[in-house]
Formats: structure tokens, C-alpha cells, sequence
């Protein structure tokens, strides 16, 4: 009876085991949720905030992050496997390991107070300015005597990039009053000085316009950053704006590339003051 009894004490604890074993593997997948992770540009970051609510609402089993930080963080985050998406708001070319995803296009605008009476600026007086030659607003035939606050941005900034492009100059020779990280902080500091000048993203400084933030674009060699000069490349400073992957891309991201080409998603590209280009 005593081995009869231990028989079948061990083969309903082996039951039981199997029993549970099974019960945690069969635990719904929509528990455990799928998350994807980008990261980079803080031109994009706004816009990509828009369009993963959107396709969260499709999706409610998926959570989208999306996190700023430049560029920079953007490449290396995927190339490291912290990021999903890596946003680049610059022309980016395929290689071994990663791809490139233009979704629009954007201009790198210059921008002043509203109430600063310049509008526009050639390449030259552009570049005097941020090399420290030009130092005065009276320099540019401006009633203003005092000095240009001149904002730049920090390395692995993708707009520093692009404007160092257009000035076909190394970031050492430059000479900024302030050195700052996203568009929107260069957006606030000129709003509360008329000093002040900056270079952002176009679409972000049209927004802020919109919103009655105190500033306004300027026209490089009078041609207007405005979006169908931008869409043909007449503006002088475009750039290109890309979503980065790894090679090897997993479903759910290639899911949400996808709906980046619907209608709704499109729109809300087309909302962001970008350029379209799918």
C-alpha cells in the first residue's frame, strides 16, 4: 500500500507540474505586450509622436517609444539594438548592416525675433555672422548697435550637420554666442531676444509661427523657405529625412513602416509642415 501510495503521489505531482507548465505557456500573447522603441532626431520626434498614437489606436496590443536626442543617438541606438528606428534628419546611405527610410523633406531655415526688421540674408552675410566677422547688428546696415547673439547647435546634431554643408565649413571655425541642443530650445532663446539668431528645422519654425511664438524665417539670396521650394531643392539648405533600420527588419517595425505610406499617416506628415515624399 506504502508503494501504491507513492505511486500515485508522484504521478499527480508530475500531473500537476505539467498541468501548470501548461497553463503559463498558454497565457494570451496580448498580456506580454509587443513594444517597438525609436529614438534620434528631435526634428522627427514630434511627428513620430503623432503617428505611433495613431497606430497605437490600431494596434492597442503594441507600444511605441519614441525618445529625442539627435541624429547621432538615432544610428547608434539601432546599430547597438536599443532602438528599433533610429530618426536621422539628413541624407543617409545603405550599408552592410542598416537601411535607409525617407519619409519627407525639410529645410534648415534661419530664423530672428518678429520684431527684428531684417528678412533676408544672402549666403556671405550668413557666413560672416557665424564665423564672428559680422558682429553687430549695425554691421548689417541695421539700426541695432548691439552685438548678433548667434545660437548654433552641438555636435551630432544632424541640422549642424546640414548647415555646415550649405556654409562648407568645419564646426571649429564657427563662433557661436550659445551652443544648444534641439530646435525648440534655439526657438525659445530667439522668442526672448531680438538679438538673437538661429538656424532650425523649417517645419518646426513655421509650427512655433503658427503657434504666436515671437519669431519669423528668413529668406536666404531672397529665395522664401516655403514648401515648394523646398520640394524642388530652390531653397538652399534641404535636407532629407529618414527613418534607419537594421537590415534584418522584424515584422511588427515593418508593419509600422508600412502604414508610414497611408493616407493617414500622410496627412499627419503633410500636418508637420514636411515634405512628402512617398
Amino acid at each position: 500500500m506504502n508503494l501504491r501510495l507513492a505511486l500515485f503521489i508522484g504521478l499527480f505531482t508530475s500531473l500537476f507540474a505539467c498541468s501548470e507548465t501548461s497553463t503559463i505557456n498558454q497565457i494570451p500573447s496580448s498580456i506580454n505586450k509587443t513594444k517597438l522603441e525609436i529614438s534620434g532626431s528631435s526634428t522627427l520626434a514630434p511627428l513620430m509622436s503623432e503617428i505611433a498614437k495613431a497606430y497605437e489606436q490600431k494596434h492597442p496590443s503594441l507600444r511605441i517609444d519614441v525618445q529625442a536626442g539627435g541624429s547621432s543617438r538615432g544610428l547608434s541606438d539601432v546599430m547597438q539594438g536599443i532602438a528599433d528606428i533610429g530618426m536621422v534628419s539628413k541624407a543617409i546611405t545603405d550599408n552592410a548592416s542598416r537601411q535607409a527610410h525617407l519619409i519627407a523633406r525639410d529645410g534648415v531655415t534661419i530664423i530672428v525675433h518678429k520684431d527684428n526688421p531684417i528678412s533676408n540674408l544672402d549666403k556671405a552675410s550668413i557666413e560672416n555672422i557665424y564665423l564672428g566677422k559680422t558682429k553687430t547688428w549695425s554691421d548689417l546696415e541695421l539700426q541695432n548697435t548691439n552685438d548678433i547673439v548667434v545660437i548654433s547647435k552641438a555636435e551630432g546634431r544632424s541640422t549642424l550637420t546640414v548647415f555646415l554643408d550649405f556654409l562648407q565649413k568645419r564646426n571649429s571655425a564657427l563662433k557661436p554666442s550659445i551652443i544648444i541642443g534641439d530646435n525648440e530650445q534655439a526657438i525659445k532663446l530667439v522668442s526672448n531676444n531680438i538679438n538673437a539668431i538661429a538656424y532650425v528645422s523649417t517645419s518646426t519654425a513655421d509650427y512655433n509661427i503658427q503657434q504666436g511664438v515671437p519669431i519669423k524665417t528668413l529668406s536666404i539670396d531672397k529665395i522664401n523657405p516655403i514648401e515648394k521650394n523646398i520640394a524642388s531643392g530652390l531653397f538652399p539648405i534641404v535636407r532629407d529625412l529618414n527613418l534607419v533600420t537594421r537590415n534584418n527588419i522584424p515584422g511588427a517595425t515593418k508593419m509600422f513602416l508600412d502604414f508610414l505610406k497611408t493616407t493617414e499617416a500622410q496627412s499627419l506628415i503633410k500636418e508637420y509642415r514636411f515634405v512628402p515624399v512617398i
